[in-house]
């Protein structure tokens, strides 16, 4: 009875671990997403440059998180 009751348990957290990891990868998306376009902002106003390092900044923060993202989901699916 009881190890019936864990493996459920188990299972719940397993459905779960999916939707905690594809929100905590969007929280760091978005974090970094505007620290990186502060940042380029900030030496776009330092340099008297057009907003190029603010964009640039931001699509590598993008990209950056995007890839992380898909590394984990390939490991992930490596382990079922």
């Amino acid at each position: 009875m009881i190890t019936t009751h864990k493996a459920m348990h188990y299972r719940k957290f397993q459905e779960m671990s999916g939707i905690l990891m594809l929100s905590a990868w969007g929280f760091a998306m978005v974090i970094a997403s505007f620290l990186f376009l502060w940042l380029g902002y900030k030496l776009d106003e330092y340099m008297g440059t057009a907003p190029n390092f603010m964009f640039g900044l931001f699509f590598l923060a993008i990209f950056i998180c995007v890839m992380r993202l898909y590394q984990e989901a390939k490991q992930r699916m490596k382990e079922l």
